[in-house]
């Protein structure tokens, strides 16, 4: 009874909203990712874009005058990878910020070198273990494109990606596990794949991903589903047991 309610309370919300499909068409439309979406898979990944709208909160961040539009696109990205998984992996926040362009921390930051700075340098993107995501709109518009040190990037799947991974033992890249899975073999081939792409960062070598990838393994994985979902033909290429595993775990093979 209460889930009936629920979905009805929440219909409700969507008609509110008043989005259409050639809305939310229009709002995809140069999102390159959104051409292996066709059929069955692309009406519930709509749906499901209208439904997390209904249930987030997506607020201006200094004063950004953000539109239908850019919402839509956002939660687009935001739904695809966990179009097969379920919105209820993303019931532990609630609200998305959104900057027009790089947005600065009110923290210190500690530099590699030790020294500490009063601010943080500017973000384009950031998860809140308790709190909201926060994304730059400059940079929402630049996925799909090799725009971050000649890789495709995605910084709306960078930030998701930690929040899913949060949703276990904090972000430390290993993911709640599902049963047909084997924590073991996604900490042995995870951990192979940071060997080589270190040794190969080490000996000047091309990497198949962001550099990046290596501040940390939950930076490994969110740069992972970036380029799984971005450049798929890449990792399936460069890094197949690591493509195997996200095909595995997000429940698609792109």
């Amino acid at each position: 009874m209460f889930k009936r309610l629920h979905d009805w309370l929440e219909g409700r919300r969507i008609k509110k909203m008043g989005f259409t499909a050639d809305q939310w068409e229009s709002a995809i439309a140069d999102w390159p990712v959104m051409e292996r979406y066709q059929g069955t898979e692309r009406d519930d990944l709509r749906e499901m874009t209208f439904r997390l709208l209904a249930r987030k909160n997506v607020l201006s961040g200094a004063e950004f005058q953000f539109t239908d539009a850019m919402c839509l696109k956002l939660a687009t990205m935001a739904c695809v990878p966990i179009l097969h998984l379920g919105l209820h992996w993303y019931d532990h926040w609630k609200t998305i910020i959104l900057y027009e362009g790089d947005f600065v921390p009110n923290r210190p930051y500690r530099t590699d070198d030790g020294v500490v700075h009063p601010r943080s340098p500017g973000l384009s993107g950031e998860a809140w273990k308790r709190g909201p995501v926060i994304l730059s709109w400059q940079a929402i518009t630049e996925s799909g494109g090799n725009t971050r040190h000649g890789k495709a990037s995605n910084v709306v799947i960078h930030e998701l990606a930690h929040k899913i991974d949060m949703l276990r033992d904090g972000a430390n890249g290993a993911p709640p596990m599902h049963p047909d899975m084997q924590p073991g073999e996604w900490h042995d081939i995870f951990t192979a794949a940071w060997d080589r792409l270190e040794n190969d960062r080490q000996h000047h070598r091309s990497l198949p991903l962001d550099e990046y990838a290596l501040n940390s393994p939950a930076e490994f994985f969110a740069v992972c589903s970036e380029a799984f979902f971005e450049s798929p033909e890449t990792m399936k290429e460069k890094m197949p047991k690591v493509y195997g595993l996200l095909c595995q775990f997000y429940r698609q093979q792109p």
